[in-house]
C-alpha cells in the first residue's frame, strides 16, 4: 500500500472522528439550552445506552432488526445484480426495467407498508419486502448503468471467440461492473437501513430498533428516544465500514495498491 493511500485513509478517519465530535458537541449545546425533558445530556444517554446493551430486550431488538435487514438487503442485491446483468445482454429488457425503476423509485418505500400489511398481515415479511424494495433500485441501476459503459470491443472479442450470453455475463460484464456494483451496494444499504427503521416504527411488530424508538416516543421517554437514535446512528456506519468497506477493499484491492 502506497504512502499516499495510507495518508488518504488516515485523513478519512480523522474527518470521520471530527464529524462525530461536532455532532456530539451540537447535541450537548442543544441539551444545555433546552429543558432536560426535551433534550437529555450526552452523558445521560451514553449511560442509558450502556445499560440497555446489557439487557436481553435490547439484544432481541437488535437481532430482530439485523435479521430483517439481512433478509431484505440480501434479496435486493441478488435480484438487483441479477436483473442488472441480464439487462446487459437483453437490451429491450434493460430499457423496460430501467423505465419501471425510474417510475417506482419516486414512491417512498414506506408508502408500500399499508398495501403489504393488507396483503401479508402483521409480521416480518412486509418489513423485509419494504427493505428489499428500497435497496433494489440503486443496486439494479448501478449495475445497468455500468454495463452500458463496458467497452464494445471486449464484448465483440468474446463473441468472436464463441462466448455464450452466460459467458459474457460471467467473464466480461461482471468483472467490468464490479466497482460500480460495490458502490451501488453501499448506496442500497443506506436505503435499506432507513426503510427498515421506518417500517418497524410504522408497523410496530415484534422486537426491533425502530419499534423501540417508536415506543419511547409514545411514552415521552426522551432519554429512550435519544438512546435509540444514537444506536441507529452508530450501527449504520459500523456495518458500512466494517463489512461493506472491507469487502470493497478486498474485491477491488488492485485499486488500493
Amino acid at each position: 500500500m502506497s504512502t499516499q493511500t495510507r495518508l488518504s485513509g488516515l485523513h478519512k478517519k480523522l474527518a470521520f472522528a471530527l464529524a462525530v465530535v461536532l455532532i456530539l458537541l451540537g447535541w450537548q449545546i442543544a441539551a444545555w439550552i433546552l429543558p432536560d425533558f426535551l433534550m437529555p445530556d450526552v452523558p445521560v444517554v451514553m449511560k442509558r445506552l450502556w445499560e440497555e446493551m446489557q439487557s436481553e430486550s435490547f439484544r432481541a431488538a437488535l437481532w430482530g432488526s439485523l435479521i430483517r435487514l439481512g433478509s431484505g438487503y440480501g434479496a435486493a442485491l441478488a435480484f438487483g445484480i441479477g436483473f442488472g446483468l441480464i439487462g446487459a445482454v437483453l437490451f429491450f429488457f434493460r430499457e423496460v426495467l430501467k423505465s419501471a425503476i425510474i417510475i417506482l423509485q419516486s414512491i417512498p418505500s414506506i408508502a408500500w407498508v399499508p398495501l403489504f400489511l393488507i396483503m401479508m398481515g402483521f409480521g416480518n415479511l412486509p418489513i423485509i419486502v419494504v427493505v428489499a424494495i428500497a435497496a433494489f433500485f440503486p443496486a439494479a441501476l448501478s449495475v445497468m448503468n455500468a454495463t452500458e459503459s463496458v467497452q464494445k470491443v471486449h464484448v465483440a472479442a468474446a463473441r468472436v471467440m464463441g462466448a455464450s450470453r452466460w459467458d459474457l455475463l460471467r467473464r466480461v460484464y461482471l468483472p467490468a461492473v464490479m466497482p460500480e456494483l460495490i458502490t451501488g451496494a453501499q448506496l442500497a444499504f443506506g436505503n435499506a437501513w432507513r426503510a427498515l427503521i421506518s417500517a418497524e416504527m410504522l408497523i410496530g411488530f415484534g422486537k426491533g430498533l425502530g419499534r423501540s424508538l417508536s415506543y419511547a416516543g409514545e411514552t415521552a421517554d426522551m432519554v429512550g428516544v435519544m438512546t435509540s437514535i444514537l444506536t441507529i446512528a452508530i450501527l449504520a456506519p459500523l456495518i458500512d465500514q466494517l463489512v461493506l468497506e472491507n469487502l470493497k477493499h478486498r474485491v477491488l484491492r488492485y485499486q488500493y495498491v
